[in-house]
């Protein structure tokens, strides 16, 4: 067989490649090996974070096993399958993944009798690295088993002894020590070579042999699992560099190997700022100075583990900025990271924190960031003090290095899934893992977590060493039992109270009056009477049909009440958020509306009156958190809290032990005064248990083999979509190469118009709805079958 002249890597323009670069095989494989040693090197900065993480004891035996790794995790894209289609005009199917031909070559026993010449390697750890590098590799999932044609075609020529793959394998033997090269074999793949079918028997057996002897062995695990996060981050920065002309050492010197942050940086960048603008805020308002509550203060002195327990409105987050700046006395980090539950919570925690460090420094992560910092740079500037004047936003040559343009930033108001997704293999997140583990770490709002969601920050907290605070206001007494059986240390513990007074007075405090009401009629009256009594009145659904339903009927009695959900396009969602907080922050004007659970945690309002239906008590007691928020009425004022039962006794969204648990918690309260203090009592005795967490995620257990999973638990009804009267400006975003998060509409399943009204230049993941059903107040209309 005639040999081509070389062999690619990549399917890359030559303008796009430095001069005198090419993107070969034999290119490619060397820059991933400097990659891999100059990203986690034992002397760098990540090297040595990226080890504590795993808690790998021997950096040098690991970056060892990378740099092999690297070597060999494109060797088999030598195959005529694959120079086809890195040259070709057209699409041209492979056959066999390059990433499964790679791993099948590492189990050909020359090759294995080669490597074991070197007894300090773990071939296992690096075998599983180079066939899972791109997630798409399964020992059952017959879309991605490993081996498995996907096409007809049963034989694929390879290039094996082509001199690029030589001079690959030479490199491999001068890192590992190792003299001569294995012999290859020089026949074809085929599917029923006994060559490759015993290799890939033998993939498979050791495959099988390695997930029962990881169970046992926490180190080999550590090491196997760092070395298959590192190739990934690697291989990524071989590739976008390399294609963005950047030179390897220099670009990662300048933005990954920096100085640690020191508590001065901190305070500089953020807590300094914030702390002006507090105080401007006060004296506008005619308050007192701004001065750090006890427990703030207290809180920076927690230690590497912690979980915060601390009333709505209290003054958490800046008390979690305070413990940041405390952890750098005493860890070597260069990152904070801090992680909310949704897009909006992470949005507010930039825009008030994060978005005062410089703009060099600072990064919102989540879907729609650059949608959201667009449209902070076109606010006003009393509107955006920590951002205005700044730009967060990438250049188009930054947008093209994707999650390594992060890489470089200090400060971080991310939603939890950009960081924590490597769990469930998420390919971003694994970029960004090098940077989580130079980080500490503040998770708000835990208790807002669903069940597979909280079972992934379990198995976060279990496998990993990096300092870590937890918060939220309340949680459930298994949730607690949880987070501390896993070394979080929880603060305020009743030893602390005493000095707490401040916050002990705010706890006790009685500022609401519950009152149960027959039903969602009473609840009309309640809300109207209180509207026209000039109140600020606030109620909460737990689906949006209902929203829409109790908006009309708010609106036929001769309001105009805001209607705030899910189901608005981003663009409009975005100014319904603004104007409902807005709304409540205008002092002396009465306000009226309505939204789901939206409301429960990314919107900062302060209701004179709130109204629910019967919700699971976590989602109570965070409901009831919105009313007389910051006792802005005196001492004396009690918000009045009204709670009824949803029509025809509907439980959806929610399990039906969650609203029986609720009814009990309601029973227990009582009517009259009642504290955050009594509230969190009660949830703690009422709310459901959660099945205990395994310290199992798909990361950690999947061995040789990797595919995605869902971080969370997956919602199969809604889909994202756009209108279909928005679809001509849709087509004039994506040929101008412009963000078309303004058009996106989470839609039921069952509202998505048939595929043939879906043009073919839409993206695949977008499906089409009748803009016939969208209004500019209501969003997305909904009927009760599609509740």
């Amino acid at each position: 067989m005639t040999l081509p002249a070389e062999l690619l890597a990549k399917r890359v323009r030559p303008d796009q490649l430095r001069p005198g670069h090419r993107f070969t095989l034999e290119a490619h494989s060397l820059d991933t090996e400097q990659a891999a040693e100059l990203l986690f090197g034992p002397g760098g900065r990540w090297g040595q974070a990226l080890c504590r993480f795993f808690r790998i004891d021997d950096p040098a035996r690991f970056v060892l096993h990378l740099r092999l790794a690297a070597l060999f995790h494109d060797l088999g894209k030598a195959n005529r399958d694959f120079l086809r289609a890195v040259t070709g005009q057209a699409a041209t199917p492979q056959t066999l993944r390059h990433e499964h031909l790679s791993a099948l070559l590492l189990h050909l026993p020359a090759v294995r009798k080669w490597l074991m010449d070197n007894p300090a390697l773990d071939l296992a750890a690096i075998t599983a690295a180079v066939l899972s590098h791109h997630l798409k590799a399964s020992g059952d999932d017959p879309a991605w088993r490993w081996g498995q044609p996907r096409t007809l075609c049963d034989r694929v020529p390879l290039y094996l002894h082509h001199p690029e793959v030589l001079r690959v394998l030479r490199r491999a033997g001068e890192v590992a020590g190792l003299s001569g090269l294995p012999d290859l074999p020089r026949q074809d793949w085929t599917l029923s070579g006994p060559v490759f079918t015993s290799a890939l028997a033998d993939g498979h057996r050791t495959a099988r042999q390695l997930a029962r002897e990881l169970r046992h062995d926490p180190a080999r695990r550590g090491l196997l699992l760092a070395v298959k996060a590192a190739l990934i981050a690697a291989d990524a920065a071989a590739s976008a560099l390399v294609r963005q002309g950047h030179p390897l050492r220099a670009w990662i010197e300048e933005h990954v190997h920096r100085p640690p942050l020191r508590p001065e940086d901190i305070a500089r960048d953020v807590l300094l700022p914030r702390e002006r603008h507090l105080s401007d805020l006060l004296a506008r308002r005619g308050g007192p100075p701004f001065a750090y509550q006890t427990f703030q203060l207290e809180a920076a002195e927690l230690g590497p583990r912690a979980l915060l327990l601390a009333p709505c409105g209290a003054g958490k987050t800046l008390a979690a900025w305070k413990w940041a700046e405390a952890q750098a006395r005493s860890h070597s980090f260069g990152r904070v990271v801090f992680l909310y539950p949704t897009r909006g919570t992470a949005t507010e925690g930039f825009r008030d924190y994060v978005g005062f460090a410089p703009e060099a420094e600072a990064a919102l992560v989540h879907g729609t960031a650059r949608y959201e910092l667009e449209a902070m740079a076109q606010n006003p500037p009393e509107q955006e003090p920590a951002t205005h004047g700044k730009r967060f936003l990438p250049d188009e040559a930054e947008a093209r290095l994707f999650a390594l343009r992060l890489w470089s930033r200090r400060y971080f108001s991310a939603t939890v899934d950009q960081f924590l997704g490597f769990l469930e293999h998420a390919y971003t997140s694994l970029c960004l893992l090098p940077a989580l583990a130079d980080s500490v770490v503040i998770i708000d709002e835990v208790h807002s977590f669903d069940r597979h969601l909280f079972a992934n920050l379990a198995a976060f907290l279990d496998a990993f060493d990096v300092p870590v605070l937890c918060m939220t206001a309340t949680l459930s007494r298994a949730r607690r039992e949880q987070l501390l059986a896993r070394g979080l240390r929880l603060y305020p513990a009743a030893e602390d109270r005493i000095r707490l007074a401040d916050l002990e007075a705010r706890e006790a405090h009685p500022r609401y009056q519950l009152e149960p009401l027959a039903g969602p009629d009473e609840a009309l009256e309640r809300a109207l009477a209180a509207f026209r009594a000039g109140q600020r009145v606030l109620w909460v659904v737990n689906q949006v049909a209902r929203c829409q339903a109790v908006a009309r009927r708010l609106a036929e009695a001769g309001t105009k009440p805001l209607c705030y959900h899910s189901r608005f396009r981003l663009e409009d969602r975005r100014k319904r958020h603004q104007d409902t907080v807005r709304a409540f922050q205008q002092r002396g004007a009465a306000v009226l509306a309505v939204a789901t659970q939206v409301c429960e945690m990314s919107l900062d309002l302060d209701a004179d009156v709130l109204l629910t239906e019967l919700a699971p008590v976590p989602a109570l007691v965070q409901r009831f958190g919105r009313a007389n928020r910051h006792l802005r009425h005196g001492p004396d004022f009690r918000a009045a809290l009204y709670v009824y039962e949803p029509e025809g006794g509907r439980a959806a969204p929610y399990r039906q032990e969650e609203l029986d648990a609720a009814r009990g918690f309601l029973a227990e309260v009582g009517r009259g005064a009642l504290s955050q203090r009594r509230l969190a009592e009660l949830l703690e005795r009422h709310a459901p248990g959660d099945p205990a967490p395994t310290g199992n995620a798909r990361f950690l257990d999947s061995g040789y083999y990797a595919t995605p999973g869902s971080l969370r638990e997956e919602d199969g009804f809604s889909r994202m979509c756009v209108l279909d009267d928005d679809l001509p400006a849709v087509r004039a975003c994506l040929e101008a190469g412009e963000v078309l998060d303004g058009f996106l509409l989470p839609a039921p399943r069952r509202a998505v118009l048939p595929e043939s009204n879906r043009p073919c230049w839409l993206p695949a993941y977008l499906g089409v709805v009748s803009g016939r059903r969208y209004d500019q107040d209501l969003g997305f209309l909904l009927g009760e079958e599609e509740l």
